[in-house]
């Protein structure tokens, strides 16, 4: 029986994901085999000695320690995309409600709610409706920084709006290169982008080195009067940079969606409260990959969308597996190996992958390995831990 504890309300479309014969899943388990996880801040102190993977049912792992984790081999895995429809839609509000008066609008309307008489209101309208005219995005330049699964999809839909748009990421994987629209201008730098969009839109990570990516510099080849879109991560701008920018007129409008004390009084700043996955599709599209994603990784040591493990995908067909994970240092698989040589253990199938300094094994054996055998294994040194699953079909 698997134990999956949740700190967080996960949807129930996820959580039906685990048979409840093989699951117990609650927010009181003790000593649990998984952790699903939204928002809630984990420590050090939730890693319990059973405790081999983190579910989080969203894109962003700031609230998990990564590298302790990683150091007890404990596999942290997120939902890429899941929530990027959401996000894009966001998005796209915020790209319309800065090119018109809306907002404005909206707001000089409801100061006209005393207003009884039905031709005063109306000429009231009339009069005052040309201090809130906007402009069309079509024609316009986004240009969008950072072109994953979310970035993509901003790209698309400003070609869809009749935008040109063009785009830069330096990390850009063959997979998103090959869902992005070729009418999509690939820029060779930031700087370039800047200073040919009339709208940019971000979508990159918060890493150590995207902190503060937007700061004083980077504004300083933005045209003037552009607007700029965050939905991506708070700390990859500087508040006091965009502050500076807006009282210059570099930038005529910031969006986000992540309020910060110091551009809360910009009336050209609008914030929202981090409703970028705040859908209930959203939620439930993170909470149906991550359990599946869990769920596999229990069962058969696969792992799919992990931030701190190689991705590693091992087709079950017989025998017994092992799961070995180990510090990415030379040897140790060979060790592994001739352990197995000297039992008369014959290898059915294996995959070898590594990841920064962490590696990970999948090997299946002809037998179920006995305790003498794993404590062998756990012998060596810079194994980190090993787990068996059951011959493919067996309880």
């Amino acid at each position: 029986m698997y134990k999956v504890k949740t700190l967080n309300q996960i949807s129930s479309k996820g959580l039906n994901r685990f048979p409840r014969e093989d699951y117990e899943i609650g927010t009181e388990i003790s000593d649990p085999d998984a952790i699903l996880v939204r928002s809630h801040q984990l420590s050090v102190d939730d890693i319990s000695p059973s405790l081999r993977a983190v579910g989080r049912a969203g894109a962003g792992v700031n609230n998990i320690p990564v590298p302790e984790y990683t150091e007890r081999g404990i596999v942290v895995f997120n939902t890429p995309g899941a929530n990027a429809n959401a996000v894009k839609e966001l998005v796209m509000a915020a790209l319309l409600l800065s090119s018109r008066g809306i907002i404005d609008g909206i707001a000089f309307v409801k100061n006209l709610k005393a207003e009884t008489d039905p031709a005063v209101l109306n000429k009231l309208v009339e009069s005052e409706k040309k201090s809130f005219k906007g402009n069309e995005v079509s024609g316009k330049t986004l240009g969008v920084l950072g072109l994953g699964a979310i970035g993509s999809m901003v790209a698309e839909m400003g070609l869809q709006l009749g935008m040109d748009v063009v785009g830069f990421d330096p990390a850009l994987s063959v997979e998103a290169a090959w869902r992005l629209s070729s009418q999509v201008q690939k820029m060779t730098n930031m700087q370039s982008l800047f200073s040919t969009a009339d709208v940019v839109s971000l979508h990159v990570p918060a890493l150590d080195t995207t902190r503060h990516l937007i700061n004083e510099e980077a504004l300083s080849y933005f045209k003037d009067g552009s607007v700029l879109l965050n939905f991506a991560r708070e700390q990859i701008v500087d508040p006091n940079a965009i502050a500076g920018a807006l009282d210059t007129g570099k930038l005529s409008r910031y969006f986000c969606d992540f309020p910060t004390p110091e551009l809360l009084h910009f009336d050209n700043v609008v914030a929202t409260p981090h409703l970028g996955a705040s859908t209930d599709e959203a939620e439930e599209n993170c909470a149906v990959m991550v359990a599946d994603q869990v769920k596999d990784f229990l069962e058969n040591g696969n792992i799919k969308n992990s931030v701190n493990f190689p991705e590693v995908t091992l087709e079950r067909t017989q025998g017994c597996r092992l799961a070995l994970a180990n510090k990415n240092v030379p040897r140790i698989l060979g060790q592994v190996l001739s352990i197995f040589a000297d039992r008369n253990i014959n290898v059915i199938d294996m995959l070898n992958k590594s990841r920064g300094q962490v590696a990970y094994n999948l090997i299946d054996i002809e037998c179920t390995p006995d305790a003498s055998l794993l404590e062998e294994i756990l012998a060596i040194e810079d194994v980190i831990n090993v787990h068996v699953f059951a011959e493919k079909g067996e309880a």
